[in-house]
């Protein structure tokens, strides 16, 4: 099953796509997508090759996601979510721990985002979270932001305090792409109640890096917008 997925994939590889994927991602010398490959191969047909292998093995999964590609690495995960939503009792901690197992593949923000909410957030949305602190404190930023976009599955559902906590914990992190994710985060907290943002800008307005406060005050008012970036200057 896992050499007809490839060659499927394989056969719709796209030069053009995969320039374009390239600057995208930034796979410059020094950029954050340095070493990574692309085939062209656009998300909606991944999904679409991938929903034809979702009985794939955990071995060639694992093969799959371990790939230099980064669109074999995504329709790995783009199976291993639906797995996931399929699953029934133990079978959902397989999955999280074969995710946790392979964690250090799961590096893009693209390939955090699709799969994170719903693995690791759905995984431990009624259990300790002591994992997502733990990935918190990494020195792999790709891991960092697994474990505050995780949060977005118990944000979602109405609950904020890993939400909150872990954006405090990351307040400080120079990354862009780790500030953008708090930010986005702490909006998608605003938009289920806005005093609790307003109140966490308040008491953290000193720490935020601009780029997190601007994703976090995006649905503001143009007004408030102003207010708050003004605290900035």
């Amino acid at each position: 099953m896992l050499r007809q997925l490839k060659i499927e994939l394989n056969k719709n590889c796209d030069k053009n796509k995969a320039r374009i994927m390239r600057g995208f991602f930034k796979t410059g010398k020094g950029e954050y997508g340095e070493k990574d490959i692309f085939l062209g191969i656009p998300v909606p047909l991944q999904r679409k090759i991938a929903s034809r292998y979702i009985k794939i093995s955990a071995s060639q999964l694992e093969n799959l996601i371990r790939s230099k590609y980064h669109e074999y690495r995504s329709v790995a995960l783009i199976i291993l979510t639906e797995k996931y939503k399929l699953a029934q009792g133990d079978q959902k901690e397989r999955i999280f721990r074969f995710y946790v197992k392979n964690i250090y593949w799961v590096n893009s923000w693209d390939l955090v985002d699709l799969s994170a909410p719903k693995i690791v957030g759905g995984f431990l949305s009624d259990k300790n979270k002591d994992f997502l602190y733990k990935f918190a404190t990494s020195k792999d930023m790709w891991v960092r932001r697994i474990s505050i976009v995780s949060t977005l599955h118990f944000v979602r559902k109405g609950n904020f305090k890993d939400a909150l906590k872990i954006s405090e914990m990351l307040l400080d992190d120079e990354n862009d792409l780790t500030q953008k994710a708090v930010g986005w985060v702490l909006r998608e907290v605003g938009k289920k109640d806005k005093q609790v943002l307003e109140s966490f800008l308040g008491r953290n307005y000193d720490k935020l890096a601009r780029t997190t406060l601007r994703y976090a005050i995006e649905r503001f008012s143009i007004k408030e917008r102003k207010k708050w970036l003004n605290l900035k200057r």
